[in-house]
């Protein structure tokens, strides 16, 4: 079966792993990290002096750490990195993450991004699965539609908004659904303000900073002319016109209800227990429908 994850692909995400200056096998070290993928007491020793494949890479990873370089795990034909099914490769990059691997939260989710922003142009992802002592475990799988459709609702706004600040935002709120749902919330709240202050800036019209999103929504919807005074009674779609905007406005504040509950930016005491990701895509999925719906009004006037 030919691999789908690419030789760029995993050369990119080693290479970032390198850069970015975190220790890939964590607190184990090479050789016990590599012990929990591959069977390294059956596997040939690469020198004569050891009778097995573990003894091998203790002594010149942990022993004498300067002996090989930091891409031997890409050559290694034992571990073989670059061409190993994709299965073993998406294995090795969760295991990274495991918990008994690794107890530092921020390289967890630095890695995450990392892993998930070069497996996306492959067509995987790595989510979280379940957790151990509260901690999560992570598999690799192909991306779903779902997901698929809400990057191609974000690539439009993209386009619209090229704000690099919006585009980081976006990029955060896709790789984070499935793994900190609460963060994805929150940035979807963030979306919409910022589509509805980019309307209103480019329309010359004054906003207050204190103004919360059903408000923005509210100004942006009357500048827009899309209140249903605003629809003329001759619309042979004025009823389904109406009802639109009143399950928008309900959208809205059911994503900023969300928000103050389970999203980021407020703080959480020690037993906050978070949504799953089914919500996150609800919320994203929403945002970004909203979103591009009010900036397409905008263009069309």
């Amino acid at each position: 079966m030919v691999n789908e994850i690419s030789e760029i692909t995993r050369r990119n995400i080693w290479e970032g792993i390198l850069i970015s200056g975190i220790n890939p096998f964590g607190r184990l070290g090479e050789p016990d990290f590599l012990a929990r993928i591959f069977d390294l007491a059956h596997l040939p020793s690469t020198d004569s002096r050891f009778k097995d494949a573990y003894s091998d890479i203790y002594q010149h990873t942990i022993l004498n750490p300067g002996d090989w370089d930091e891409f031997w795990v890409l050559s290694d034909k034992r571990i073989s990195l670059l061409f190993c099914d994709d299965s073993i490769f998406l294995q090795f990059l969760c295991e990274t993450l495991h918990p008994v691997v690794r107890n530092d939260p921020t390289e967890t989710t630095k890695l995450l991004q990392l892993y998930n922003e070069y497996l996306a142009k492959d067509g995987y992802q790595i989510v979280e699965k379940a957790k151990i002592s509260d901690k999560p475990i992570f598999s690799g799988i192909k991306r779903g539609g779902a997901i698929e459709t809400i990057k191609n609702k974000n690539k439009v706004i993209k386009k619209r908004l090229s704000a690099e600040y919006v585009t980081q935002q976006i990029t955060l709120m896709e790789s984070t659904i499935e793994t900190s749902p609460y963060i994805a919330i929150g940035i979807a709240k963030e979306l919409i303000e910022t589509c509805c202050i980019s309307i209103l800036e480019k329309s010359n019209i004054t906003y207050e900073k204190k103004w919360d999103l059903p408000k923005l929504v509210k100004e942006t919807i009357k500048l827009l002319k899309l209140t249903s005074d605003d629809i003329s009674n001759k619309a042979k779609a004025i009823e389904s016109n109406k009802k639109i905007l009143l399950h928008l406005s309900a959208a809205v504040q059911g994503i900023t209800e969300l928000r103050n509950e389970y999203g980021s930016g407020h703080g959480k005491d020690s037993k906050f227990i978070g949504l799953d990701p089914r919500h996150a895509r609800l919320a994203v999925g929403s945002a970004s429908t909203i979103a591009i719906y009010l900036m397409e009004t905008h263009e069309m006037q």
